[in-house]
């Protein structure tokens, strides 16, 4: 089995919504890069988050359980977490 690719899962399911930068592509959407944003929350309250979809206070929609992409297995969705923090927190 091929280790999960947390960039390439984020370019094919997350950025749609998120942007490629991070900062968010749709009203409502958190901006990963701010400093005590969504991405400073800890990784297994992250975790739930994107296996169980979750809904930002004041976002008009919510992000579906694996950002609709329900063939994500748990280690993709460790892996996407683990770029992300890789990526825009800093």
């Amino acid at each position: 089995l091929a280790m999960a690719d947390g960039a390439e899962i984020y370019n094919s399911t997350c950025i749609a919504c998120h942007g490629e930068d991070g900062k968010g592509a749709l009203p409502g959407v958190p901006d990963f890069t701010e400093s005590a944003g969504r991405l400073s929350k800890p990784m297994d309250e992250l975790f739930n988050n994107v296996v169980n979809g979750f809904q930002s206070p004041g976002s008009p929609m919510a992000m579906p359980a694996k950002g609709g992409n329900t063939s994500m297995s748990n280690e993709d969705v460790k892996a996407v977490l683990k770029y992300m923090k890789q990526e825009f927190s800093k």
